[in-house]
C-alpha cells in the first residue's frame, strides 16, 4: 500500500521525469523485497532464544583442577549462603578434603571416615568446599533404563545420546537397587600439601555397595572437564544409600534395577 500511494503521488504531481520515476519504482521495489527476505528468514540464534527449560542455569565454584594440581583446599563455598533451597541439588568435597558433600532435594549430607569400613553421614548444611557444583530442579521426566545399560561408561554414553536437545549441563538422578558400587570419602591428613591428584587422594577410603536400594546424584556436562568432572568423564555422581547411612563420590557401579530421572524440559 506503501509503494502504491507513493506511485499516485510521484505521477499526479508529474514533478519527476519518467526516467526517474522508473528508478524509483525500481530502488522502491528492491527496497520492500529485501524487507520482506530478511522477515522471512530469521537467524538460527532467533530461533533459539524462544526456546524454554524448567530448570535454571548449572551453579559452580571453585575448579578439581586446582584442588587437585595447586592445592587450593580451603572453601570456596559455605553451603548455608545458598539461599534457594527448594528442588537443590549439589556435590563436592569438604574442604581441605575432610570427606564428601552432597544436596539432595534441599537436604544437606555430610560424610566423613571413622574407620575403613564405617563413616558417619550428617544433615548439616554448616559445611563448606573448595569446588561445588550444584543447581535446582523441581520437575523430572522418568526413564527406564535398557537392560544393557550397567556401568557407568554406560550411563554416560546413554545420558549423552539421550539429552543432545537439553540445556548443558544439568542435574540428573537415579533411584532403585544398586548391583554393586564402589565410593569413596575423603579424608587427607590434616595440614597435608597437595600438588597432584595422588597426593589429593591420601587418607581417602573405599567403600563397597552390594544389592542396596540407593540414590544417586549426578551432573552432566562435555564442557566441565578438570572443573567439576574428571578429565575423563562427563560425569560427576554421589551416592547415598536409601538409609542415608552411606553415602560418597561414586567410583564403580553395577546397575541393577533403578530408574533415571532428567530434568523436564
Amino acid at each position: 500500500m506503501v509503494l502504491l500511494r507513493l506511485l499516485f503521488i510521484i505521477v499526479i504531481e508529474g514533478k519527476l521525469e519518467k526516467s526517474k520515476i522508473n528508478m524509483n519504482i525500481k530502488q522502491l521495489i528492491f527496497g520492500f523485497l529485501t524487507i520482506g527476505l530478511i522477515s522471512c528468514n530469521p537467524s538460527p540464534k532467533d530461533k533459539n532464544t524462544n526456546e524454554v527449560h524448567s530448570y535454571s542455569d548449572i551453579h559452580r565454584v571453585g575448579a578439581m583442577k586446582n584442588v587437585m594440581w595447586k592445592g587450593e583446599l580451603g572453601s570456596s563455598i559455605d553451603l548455608d549462603t545458598i539461599t534457594d533451597k527448594n528442588g537443590l541439588y549439589g556435590l563436592g568435597p569438604v574442604s581441605y578434603l575432610a570427606g564428601e558433600l552432597l544436596i539432595n532435594n534441599g537436604k544437606s549430607y555430610v560424610a566423613k571416615v571413622t574407620s575403613d569400613s564405617t563413616m558417619t553421614v550428617e544433615k548439616t548444611y554448616k559445611t563448606s568446599a573448595p569446588f561445588f557444583v550444584y543447581g535446582n530442579v523441581t520437575e523430572w521426566t522418568e526413564f527406564d533404563l535398557p537392560c544393557d545399560i550397567k556401568t557407568i561408561p554406560d550411563l554416560e554414553r546413554f545420558i549423552d545420546t539421550r539429552t543432545t536437545d537439553y540445556k548443558r549441563p544439568f542435574a540428573f538422578k537415579l533411584i532403585g537397587r544398586v548391583s554393586s558400587a564402589i565410593i569413596h570419602v575423603q579424608n587427607l591428613p590434616e595440614g597435608t600439601t597437595v600438588t597432584s591428584p595422588d597426593e589429593a587422594h591420601q587418607g581417602q577410603v573405599n567403600y563397597n555397595i552390594e544389592n542396596e536400594k540407593s540414590e544417586i546424584i549426578g551432573f552432566f556436562s562435555t564442557e566441565h572437564q578438570g572443573i567439576f568432572t574428571h578429565h575423563d568423564s562427563f560425569l560427576h555422581m554421589h551416592l547415598i544409600t536409601t538409609d542415608e547411612s552411606k553415602m560418597g563420590h561414586l567410583d564403580e557401579l553395577e546397575i541393577g534395577k533403578m530408574k533415571l530421572y532428567l530434568p523436564k524440559r
